[in-house]
């Protein structure tokens, strides 16, 4: 049995599928963990292989802490629940990560979320800074997109999809933070250097001091630094230490 009394879906899932899920589960969890959630009322999408064009998405009314893979809703591309679920999703959240994995068949993963720093940043004029050593890696793939209200308007999506372009990082103004990758580790590791970049301008603003700018000429390198720093693993590398950091504080995700 899954969280809340559901029946666990292991057995009747494709591996690649539960892998899927299993993956998905934990990114919940682990944004719990980093304390980037808000309450239940942001998302993260992953798409399941397949001609189908289904996705994963949180039951809405779990908080992220407690998502099993069992318990992930799975979708198709205009929102209807596949498969029999309690729950239903977010219509919100599903509005804006539909539109993204129908415009980019390289977004496998989307991630957002409302953090405390990212919505601050977020609604700064100016957006991110390059004052930060993880500012670079987030400036060398980031896009804005204007705020126009809770994202429940089907309007909306072509221009949030033509302002996030082929970026893999989206402010999205007085929102919050959104990353996009072709799977689950990447957009976590993204989503971790957008919201540390955050955090340090945000301290360092409030330090008051005059801030140190980055030569443009570094940022031009940062895509090609990273690779060099994660061996071309991207968040691969870390996932299993995360991972093995969840069993130890935060187990079950995988049931």
């Amino acid at each position: 049995m899954s969280a809340f009394g559901l029946p666990s879906r292991a057995s009747s899932n494709t591996d690649p599928e539960w892998e899927q899920r299993v993956q998905l589960a934990a990114c919940y969890r682990l944004v719990a963990l980093f304390h980037w959630d808000d309450l239940i009322f942001t998302h993260i999408s992953a798409r399941v292989a397949g001609p189908e064009h289904h996705f994963l998405i949180n039951p809405y009314g779990m908080l992220f802490e407690e998502i099993t893979a069992s318990s992930l809703v799975k979708v198709d591309i205009d929102g209807n629940k596949v498969g029999d679920s309690p729950y239903d999703v977010n219509p919100a959240g599903f509005n804006i990560h539909s539109a993204i994995h129908a415009a980019r068949e390289d977004a496998k993963c989307v991630l957002h979320v409302h953090s405390i720093e990212g919505v601050a940043v977020s609604a700064q004029k100016n957006g991110v800074l390059p004052i930060s050593q993880q500012s670079i890696f987030v400036l060398s793939s980031l896009a804005y997109h204007d705020y126009e209200g809770v994202a429940l308007n089907a309007e909306e999506r072509p221009r949030l999809v033509h302002d996030l372009g082929d970026k893999n990082f989206l402010a999205l103004r007085n929102h919050g933070l959104l990353t996009v990758a072709d799977n689950i580790p990447d957009a976590f590791l993204f989503m971790y250097l957008f919201q540390t970049a955050c955090m340090i301008q945000t301290r360092a603003q409030a330090g008051g001091g005059e801030l140190i700018p980055i030569d443009p000429r570094i940022i031009a390198g940062a895509q090609q630094q990273a690779k060099q720093v994660t061996r071309g693993a991207g968040g691969a590398l870390a996932w299993p230490a995360l991972l093995r950091r969840l069993d130890r504080v935060n187990p079950g995700y995988n049931v």
